[in-house]
């Protein structure tokens, strides 16, 4: 057995790495987060807690030698953490930032050499993975620096995913970490992760704050991403049990659309003042109101921040551009654009958009948290309407009602700004004749999904209480319908289940025999599908015309070349479907030639749980 459990937290603004030493009960274990050692500028090294997940690109002579070497080798020629967050504000076409979002992005190359995005010919760019990658590298390094003779593959690794990340991202994620040379390791949803934390820090104490009935919603509203999840506190054979029920959609929305939200402000304010910013100190202003709104949600105390911008241009040469963020404009501004007060009935807006658009991250269009919240809870609250542990709650109402919320994320550092969620959702609840939520005190908005992550490690070895629910989604594959050729018009594609919602890990599923035919022997496309909302469907039940159906959302699809066992390109084997999900969360779909030995198999990480 493993010494240590360690959780990995790879976030899109910060990262953290925390550790559980052994133990058979969670009272006699040692649970500590690595200090992590990083450039703050050149030649200095500190150790902090959490490391920025950002990466600096230097041009070859841009700084001294040996003056980014780090204390584990010899020097890289990138930049990761508190140095590179600082200085790639003054520079920010060197600056890779929001690499996780990237990561999630089916629009663009992921594997590309793209980011930083738009940046000039000279910039030598690398792609999300590789960005991702680096990240993890230096994580692993500090660890084994710290930790000589206990290599980190030697240990329970678990490394957090947001609970809406697709199948294609999880895959993803997985390959950035054999990058960084870390294997052996499993995903963890991030809300998840920080109810975990939330377990152990109460202990046995958790009893008396949640009992059988309550419905917890989990908020985790970080740098990149707002993810949603519903975990229902149960009973069985007389012992308290977490199923998690639903999971949300991907939303790309989270504290970088808030930095950008202030930038706007301030440049505006800046340009009454008669100071006209380019392109390139927009980015730097970007990037300073991040570093201010972070000063101010970590120092209550603190009224204002500073902010400058390198000046641009012969009349500005040697000069700067300064203002400040101030704390009123800080919860004004962010308090009423993200979290507005709207009925439940209100759905997310969406624009009318431009024929033309520049090509980035596909940002959630309507900005306004308290909108999605109430999306998710209603179309949650329909999609549990068949659900023995929550049916009784649904009776009459619009949408599910939580009982308990548990925030995450670094942006709820901000008070009012949970105190406003709470006040809205309380507002639903009582519309529908329920009582108030409770909020669940004590969450640690920094390092909660770290220390989770450790804790679950710990778990899975047989101690604590564990979250289940198999899958948060149902998996389709998508059969191209035979209909005669028509000029103009492509075929019909239907989606199959291969794998219903809540299928658990280490189980099977046969796909009912169809006259199903395999492509082997030349490169084809597998397309998939997924639905977070149709808990009903069993294997083989077929969704006809599935890319316009509002409940499933296409996965990124494979593509590849499966071998002609006969050595005959382009045949078309016949074949049953039969689905496995495995114990590290991939989801296995083979096909079993019929009255052949052909096997082939398809694979698409899928772990949604625990």
């Amino acid at each position: 057995m493993a010494e240590y459990s360690i959780g990995i937290d790879l976030g899109t603004t910060h990262s953290a790495l925390a550790t559980l030493q052994g133990a058979e009960t969670i009272q006699n274990a040692e649970q500590s987060v690595l200090p992590i050692p990083q450039l703050i500028k050149p030649g200095v090294i500190e150790e902090r807690q959490l490391l920025p997940s950002f990466l600096y690109l230097p041009n070859d002579n841009e700084f001294p030698a040996g003056s980014l070497e780090l204390p584990w080798g010899a020097e890289s020629s990138q930049i990761v953490g508190e140095f590179a967050r600082a200085h790639g504000a003054k520079s920010p076409t060197r600056l890779v930032s929001s690499a996780k979002s990237w990561l999630c992005h089916p629009g663009v190359d992921r594997t590309g050499a793209i980011l930083p995005w738009q940046a000039p010919p000279d910039v030598k760019k690398v792609s999300p993975v590789e960005a991702s990658a680096s990240y993890l590298r230096h994580l692993r390094a500090a660890w084994e620096a710290k930790n000589p003779g206990k290599g980190l593959n030697e240990q329970s690794l678990v490394l957090t995913v947001p609970a809406s990340f697709d199948a294609s991202a999880r895959e993803l994620t997985m390959e950035a970490a054999k990058r960084a040379g870390i294997e052996n390791l499993v995903l963890l949803e991030e809300p998840q992760a920080a109810l975990y934390a939330w377990l152990q820090a109460r202990g046995e104490s958790f009893r008396k704050e949640i009992e059988v009935g309550d419905v917890i919603l989990v908020v985790d509203l970080g740098g990149g991403t707002t993810d949603l999840s519903l975990i229902a506190v149960t009973e069985q054979n007389g012992e308290l049990q977490l199923t998690r029920l639903a999971v949300g959609d991907h939303i790309l929305l989270g504290g970088d659309n808030m930095d950008l939200t202030l930038a706007h402000a301030l440049n505006q304010k800046l340009s009454g003042e008669g100071k006209k910013l380019d392109a390139w100190q927009f980015n730097s202003l970007v990037y300073a109101c991040r570093e201010a709104k972070e000063r101010l949600f970590n120092d209550a105390k603190l009224e204002k921040a500073p902010i400058a911008v390198a000046g641009r241009g012969s009349a500005l040469i040697g000069s700067t551009i300064k203002t400040e963020l101030t704390r009123e404009l800080v919860e004004q501004l962010l308090t009423e654009g993200f979290f507005p007060k709207v009925a439940v009935s209100e759905l997310p807006q969406s624009g009318r958009r431009s024929g033309f658009a520049q090509v980035g991250l596909p940002y959630a269009q309507d900005p306004a948290v308290t909108r999605h919240l109430a999306s998710f809870l209603a179309r949650q609250g329909q999609a549990l309407s068949s659900n023995e542990a929550v049916a009784p709650m649904l009776k009459g109402k619009a949408f599910i009602h939580p009982t308990a919320v548990l925030f995450n994320g670094g942006v709820f550092k901000s008070a009012t700004f949970k105190m406003r969620v709470m006040e809205v959702l309380n507002q639903w609840l009582q519309g529908e004749g329920s009582e108030p939520a409770r909020e669940l005190m004590g969450a640690d908005l920094d390092l909660a999904v770290a220390r989770g992550a450790a804790y679950y490690g710990w778990v899975r070895q047989g101690h604590g209480i564990r979250i289940r629910g198999g899958t948060a989604r149902a998996y389709y594959v998508g059969i191209e319908a035979a209909v005669p050729a028509v000029p103009g018009f492509e075929p019909p594609v239907n989606a199959v289940c291969v794998a219903p919602f809540g299928m658990e890990e280490g189980t099977e599923a046969e796909v009912p025999p169809r006259e199903f035919g395999l492509v082997v022997g030349e490169p084809t496309q597998f397309r998939f599908f997924s639905s977070s909302v149709r808990r009903e469907d069993t294997p083989g039940e077929t969704i006809e015309n599935a890319i316009e159906n509002p409940d499933l959302e296409e996965v990124s699809p494979i593509e590849t070349c499966l071998p002609a066992q006969d050595g005959k390109p382009g045949n078309f084997v016949p074949v049953n479907l039969q689905a496995a999900v495995t114990e590290l969360g991939t989801l296995e779909l083979r096909c079993i030639e019929r009255n052949g030995p052909g096997r082939w198999k398809l694979e698409l990480n899928v772990r949604m749980k625990e």
